[in-house]
């Protein structure tokens, strides 16, 4: 009696691979194509505001957004001016306050990051370490906050800047873009809050006022100041007075 043989059939697990490897294919092309998009774009603002007028910055929209949930009168005051328009009594003391080393590093200051980890881990009042240039890049493209991503971000800015504004620029940014107030973003802006006057005409004191308040500008009065704010002013003028001539 003849026997049928029949073939076991067996599962074709083919198309499942290749619709894997589509997937991780889609995937790769679709990273690949991110990065090159953020690095495009990220070149592209960086190129720009070398040459033109930052009108504002993500800090700005975030305390738009907070005064209009919170119900607060919104105050709001930033006016752009030519680095040659801002006393050089201003560009010295925030030297002498947030960045000594400012014209001759690179645009970063490892000694000062290091001493501001030690006395963070120590539980002192924390401090960044950050540079000018580090505070510009994140005043202008990043937001604020503490996180391994914004500051590996900030440091891939920080060393763009470097590369394409130079120095000048980055003072020229930096003093035009910061907060300097409540609502207050600028040198022209803050020297008219503070002291009704124009950015050109600032003195060693006045100018140092407004340095000693950048840690918290929202606390801190760059007139009829604490003790604290006075000693800070005391201090700045101090060093700006051992900065001799400011080449960029």
């Amino acid at each position: 009696m003849a026997t049928k043989i029949t073939k076991a059939k067996t599962t074709k697990k083919q198309p499942a691979k290749k619709e894997s490897a589509s997937f991780k294919s889609k995937l790769t092309r679709f990273l690949f194509k991110a990065v090159l998009w953020f690095f495009g774009t990220s070149l592209f603002f960086v190129v720009l505001f070398k040459f033109v007028p930052v009108p504002f910055t993500p800090l700005m929209v975030i305390r738009g957004i907070e005064n209009k949930v919170t119900g607060k009168e919104i105050y709001f005051s930033h006016d752009w001016e030519p680095i040659e328009n801002i006393s050089i009594n201003l560009q010295k003391a925030v030297i002498a306050s947030e960045d000594g080393t400012f014209l001759v590093h690179n645009g970063f200051d490892f000694k000062a990051m290091q001493k501001a980890y030690k006395n963070n881990e120590r539980g002192r009042r924390i401090k960044g370490g950050s540079t000018i240039s580090q505070q510009t890049a994140k005043n202008i493209f990043l937001w604020q906050g503490r996180s391994y991503l914004r500051k590996g971000l900030e440091a891939y800015f920080t060393v763009l800047i470097e590369l394409i504004w130079g120095k000048e620029r980055i003072m020229e940014v930096y003093l035009n873009s910061i907060e300097m107030g409540n609502g207050v973003y600028g040198a022209q802006a803050a020297t008219e809050h503070w002291y009704r006057k124009d950015a050109s005409s600032l003195t060693k004191i006045q100018a140092a006022g407004i340095a000693a308040i950048l840690p918290n500008p929202r606390k801190y009065s760059a007139t009829s100041s604490s003790s604290y704010i006075n000693n800070r002013k005391t201090k700045i003028v101090r060093v700006m007075n051992h900065i001799g001539t400011i080449k960029y």
